[in-house]
């Protein structure tokens, strides 16, 4: 199997991920974070891994104005399968929970103007069991782009992390080869950053998007801990950021139930920040109004969705104070935030040059909150911002520049 995955890596320019996608960070729904692998649809129907948990979203989602906010994919994540290939080895759906097939859901999905996602594994199983990618690489490659798939999550269980560096690029192979433009989504380095240095150029090239690091759980604690591991840019995985290459914190858990209103705009500002994908892994049934209007709001979206894609970078850390800066356009605005990780009951006031969040240019800038639209200030080089932030919250601005 090597032998064959690095032959195919020796097939010259061909090999590499060309597929004109993901020129923003992705935006969509995925299933793992709030439904898991709960494959119980006798006693749990509505809550189950099925089509119709997934018909279900996608109608919330352009029901509820997720997809005018530019939410557009509906993925499935793990448990979706049977356990067993059929008899020509093909890949098959799990035949009670998905009794119409993968191919009449994917139409069901993009008859809602939406796309269509869907999981597997590179190893011979997947993390829940199920059959992996590993010695079939071309057939499911092409059965993806049969049933109509628009994006592909490709997780790294059951295989020696040492040949993700040829396995993943090979099945990037089969999936241009078919003709049919997928978003790639690799768990690459999140298998390797433990104990060998990703090659993140090489992962730019070959995948759209990238799992860093572990999995998001449903608390402030994992949020925090990811924005400091990502802040801490080992590697220098934040230069290879840009249009149709981006790095994954992983899932948007907002609405959910471990974080406060204010943990939940922090996360959604931070993934803002980080230029990263925004995939939400909520109940959009029951979503609380104000977890619903920072899942959508405008200008925290509008940089996040910056045409250049510049990962934000950590300027500095003092006093439970993160300070985050990014460029945006038009070119010489930044947007930047105030992380207030401290948990004491009495807000961070903050006193800050702007020079330190990159209001550097003479000309000056017009300062507006990112959550609200309103105007801070217009601001010189020679200012200082007077900012308020509460326990576990944030500041996101946005600075244009005069």
């Amino acid at each position: 199997m090597l032998r064959l995955i690095s032959l195919i890596c020796m097939l010259g320019a061909s090999q590499a991920l060309d597929n004109g996608l993901a020129l923003t960070p992705p935006m969509g729904w995925l299933s793992w974070e709030r439904f898991r692998c709960n494959t119980d649809c006798k006693n749990d129907p509505d809550n189950c891994i099925s089509e119709n948990l997934f018909k279900t979203m996608a109608d919330h989602i352009v029901s509820e104005g997720y997809k005018d906010a530019g939410y557009e994919y509906v993925n499935i994540d793990d448990c979706w399968l049977s356990h067993e290939r059929d008899a020509q080895g093909r890949l098959q759906a799990d035949p009670d929970r998905f009794p119409s097939g993968i191919k009449a859901l994917a139409d069901y999905i993009h008859d809602k103007g939406l796309k269509f996602g869907i999981y597997e594994d590179i190893g011979t199983h997947t993390c829940g069991g199920y059959p992996g990618v590993e010695y079939y690489f071309q057939q499911d490659a092409q059965q993806f782009a049969d049933w109509g798939v628009d994006f592909v999550k490709l997780d790294g269980c059951y295989i020696d992390s040492k040949e993700f560096d040829t396995a993943y690029p090979a099945f990037g192979h089969w999936m241009n080869k078919t003709g049919r433009h997928m978003v790639y989504s690799c768990s690459w380095p999140a298998y390797q950053s433990g104990h060998m240095t990703p090659d993140y150029p090489s992962i730019a090239k070959y995948c759209n998007l990238w799992r860093n690091y572990g999995d998001i759980q449903d608390s402030w604690d994992s949020v925090q801990d990811i924005i400091t591991w990502f802040g801490k840019d080992a590697g220098n995985f934040s230069a290879v950021t840009g249009p149709g290459a981006w790095n994954d914190p992983d899932m948007l858990i907002i609405g959910d139930y471990g974080l406060s209103i204010d943990q939940q705009k922090a996360q959604m500002a931070m993934w803002a920040m980080m230029a990263a994908p925004l995939i939400m892994s909520t109940d959009l049934r029951n979503i609380r109004p104000e977890s619903k209007a920072i899942l959508q709001n405008k200008g925290v979206i509008a940089i996040n969705q910056d045409p250049m894609g510049k990962m934000g970078k950590v300027v500095y850390t003092q006093s439970n104070v993160q300070l985050w800066s990014r460029p945006i356009l038009p070119e010489g605005s930044v947007a930047f935030a105030y992380l207030y990780t401290g948990t004491g009951g009495t807000p961070s006031h903050i006193q800050d040059v702007v020079t330190n969040a990159g209001l550097t240019s003479s000309r000056g800038y017009n300062v507006t909150c990112a959550f609200t639209g309103k105007h801070i200030g217009y601001f010189k080089p020679t200012d200082k911002f007077d900012l308020h932030v509460d326990p576990t919250g944030v500041f996101l601005g946005i600075a244009k520049i005069f």
